[in-house]
């Protein structure tokens, strides 16, 4: 987006000779829609910076509205009550004697000449909201559609407070070149002050730090970045609110998946010792991937249990490893005594399976029952008299009842528990294994289940305790167990192979020639590809789930389900 003539430059306060200004990194789990809740929650956070002695008070993008708001924006009632909620909160701020601070807050603005909303940034100070800044890029790529929903600002801000010039802006600001960050070169900033609601996706972590280590020296000022914390549907957000100086160095880290309010000082005399003093203390940046990756999906399964009023979950327990890991991200999210396993063998079910499943509910201290198929699939096959995949489905509807019968019967979510091999493939039954609420393992492949169990079974030795999965629900070779000795490598290219071709094929984008030049032999690619394509419908169907990689089914891949192209 090119600068446009309107670009003007805007400055609140006065200047005054500089003194130290502490900081408070607030990053916070906020609600879509919860105008009330989230305003009490920067209240609350308000009040631990000041008794820190804070001077300003930073939270992430749109904090009062939560984030994405999508199109709750074009509502004029719902931008009316959240610009009340902002004045009302500057009023109590102050009511509370805390109104000499500089409290920074993301909401939902309006840009009166077009009547469409704007991505905001108020300060909150004395009773007012005492400056406004307008993100000016919206990003239009991936999981974001602002451009569809926002009007971008026009106007680059700096905030002088207590004698330091701080230079602000949103998110995608920091992410473009031009614009804010460029108008604010020759402002002579003392600080680039960010907010954000940037996803969690593995890898991220590192770019955004990089990123803004170059912005950092491209202003010649220290940069502070504060992320939104929680789930919010599909999305995910980390945190990970950090400090780095003039010259890129890293001065603070906040944890990553949890609320966390930190602090941080900018020195009114030069930055050189405190750089080095801060520094020295700084925790290592990011998780390592299979525990951010955990933490990600038990996250998101948390927040939308409390944010959607879920006491609890059910699922059906097959002694399977997916089945076996989202119980044990469920138990982990809420407890294993609010989680329901379900196990429903048929005359197909393996002793072994049926023992596993009762084992891994053991573990986890999760409810069990056992609800036998065998005699509902014979009353349905008395009338309809189905064979091949025709019987096979139909014994995966019969558990899709159960499930939904035992979630509808006591309010619990019911949780599907397909992988992302599994839902690229189609390799499930619609209205069967896919039914449910939410599905905490559907941006993993198949390898990486097994990863990820293995990664949290160590954990748990780590420090003493059972491990949650049984052994042999990891090692033995996956089987739906719909027919007489069944297994997954009857339908699918064996998951080491399958997946590398399902990276290469969604991650990357490539096409038939590009995955010849890959090495992938013609069969298989022809095979992976016709199945990937043909599953679209399935997927439009299936439950929301956690986003953990750069490109998850839903928001990032859009793709006609009617579609005759072919390599």
């Amino acid at each position: 987006m090119e600068r446009t003539q309107e670009y003007e430059h805007v400055e609140y306060g006065l200047s005054e000779e500089k003194q130290d200004l502490k900081f408070a990194l607030a990053q916070i789990d906020t609600c879509v829609g919860d105008l009330e809740g989230n305003g009490n929650k920067v209240l609350d956070y308000t009040r631990r910076a000041a008794q820190e002695g804070a001077h300003v008070v930073v939270f992430p993008e749109m904090t009062l509205t939560g984030y994405p708001i999508e199109d709750l924006a074009f509502r004029a009632t719902f931008r009316a009550a959240a610009w009340d909620k902002a004045n009302a909160l500057a009023k109590q701020i102050s009511d509370e004697g805390l109104g000499e601070l500089f409290v920074v807050v993301g909401t939902v603005g309006t840009d009166h000449e077009q009547d469409l909303p704007r991505n905001r940034m108020v300060v909150l100070h004395k009773a007012q909201v005492w400056a406004a800044y307008d993100k000016h890029f919206l990003p239009n790529y991936g999981v974001f559609d602002e451009f569809r929903i926002f009007s971008p600002g026009q106007r680059s801000v700096v905030l002088n407070i207590r004698g330091q010039r701080i230079g602000v802006t949103i998110c995608e600001d920091i992410w473009q070149d031009g614009g804010p960050v460029q108008e604010l070169l020759s402002r002579n900033i003392d600080l680039l002050l960010t907010i954000n609601g940037s996803p969690y996706e593995e890898g991220k972590g590192h770019t955004r730090i990089e990123l803004a280590q170059r912005r950092a020296q491209e202003v010649a000022a220290p940069l502070l970045y504060v992320n939104q914390v929680g789930g919010q549907d599909d999305l995910i957000f980390d945190g990970g609110s950090f400090v780095t100086s003039r010259e890129g160095q890293l001065l603070h880290c906040s944890p990553q998946f949890v609320e966390d309010v930190s602090f941080w000082t900018l020195p009114a005399n030069g930055t050189e010792e405190h750089t080095r003093l801060s520094a020295s203390k700084v925790r290592p940046p990011q998780l390592p991937s299979d525990e951010a990756a955990y933490q990600a999906c038990v996250l998101g399964l948390k927040d939308y249990m409390s944010k959607n009023h879920f006491r609890g979950v059910c699922l059906g327990l097959s002694g399977g490893i997916d089945s076996a890991l989202v119980a044990t991200m469920a138990a982990d999210a809420c407890g294993g005594e609010n989680v329901l396993g379900i196990s429903m063998p048929s005359m197909f079910s393996s002793d072994g399976s049926k023992d596993d499943a009762a084992d891994l509910a053991q573990r986890i201290g999760a409810q069990y029952v056992v609800e036998p198929i065998e005699h509902l699939f014979e009353a349905f096959q008395q009338q309809l008299h189905l064979e091949g995949v025709a019987a096979e489905n139909l014994q995966a509807r019969i558990r899709g009842v159960i499930v939904m019968a035992y979630s509808n019967a006591k309010g619990f979510l019911a949780l599907a528990t397909g992988n992302k091999s599994e839902l690229a493939c189609g390799y499930s039954t619609i209205y069967g294994d896919a039914v449910g609420g939410y599905a905490p393992i559907k941006d993993l492949l198949k390898t990486r289940v097994w990863q990820l169990s293995r990664w949290r079974n160590a954990q748990a030795k780590a420090v003493g305790e059972r491990e949650p999965i049984p052994l042999s629900s990891i090692t033995k070779a996956p089987s739906a167990e719909l027919r007489e000795g069944q297994k997954d490598s009857d339908s699918l290219p064996d998951y080491a192979l399958l997946d590398q071709v399902l990276d290469a094929y969604i991650e990357k984008a490539h096409g038939r020639a590009d995955l010849l030049a890959d090495g992938f032999d013609v069969g298989t690619i022809d095979t992976v590809m016709n199945l990937v394509d043909r599953a679209e419908w399935k997927r439009r169907q299936y439950p929301i789930g956690p986003k953990v990689t750069a490109l998850a089914f839903g928001r990032d891949r859009r793709l006609p389900i009617t579609n005759v192209f072919a390599e």
